[in-house]
């Protein structure tokens, strides 16, 4: 890729909704240049932590990756951000996804990310 290119950040957070002076924890984030990429990773993640769920949190997992997903993807398609939010206990976990221009960057190669990349620290702004 040489060129700027549209695509999407999609972000994995965590928040302890008994601790409401900590912040939310970056637990994962990826780029993707497509609409159908970006739903497909939360489908997955979701598919992989719905036995480990509560009942409660199970259902919810199930009613997005069954009615829910299509109108993700649809508002991805319009390149609206989407969030997708399951409870499980005292746990908060969000995928976000919004839509992007993907610069290139030096020195990738393929899924590995250059080593300037390591130096970067998640804030929170807007506090």
């Amino acid at each position: 890729m040489d060129k700027p290119r549209r695509g999407f950040w999609c972000e994995c957070w965590t928040e302890d909704l008994t601790d409401g002076t900590r912040w939310p924890a970056l637990r994962a984030s990826f780029d993707t240049y497509s609409a159908p990429q970006a739903d497909r990773w939360v489908a997955i993640a979701l598919r992989t932590i719905s036995p480990a769920l509560d009942p409660d949190a199970s259902d919810e997992v199930w009613a997005w990756l069954h009615d829910g997903r299509a109108e993700t993807r649809r508002a991805l398609l319009r390149l609206e951000p989407c969030t997708v939010s399951v409870t499980q206990a005292s746990t908060r976990i969000t995928w976000a996804i919004r839509p992007v221009i993907l610069l290139p960057l030096a020195h990738r190669q393929d899924s590995e990310l250059p080593a300037c990349t390591n130096d970067f620290k998640p804030r929170r702004t807007g506090v």
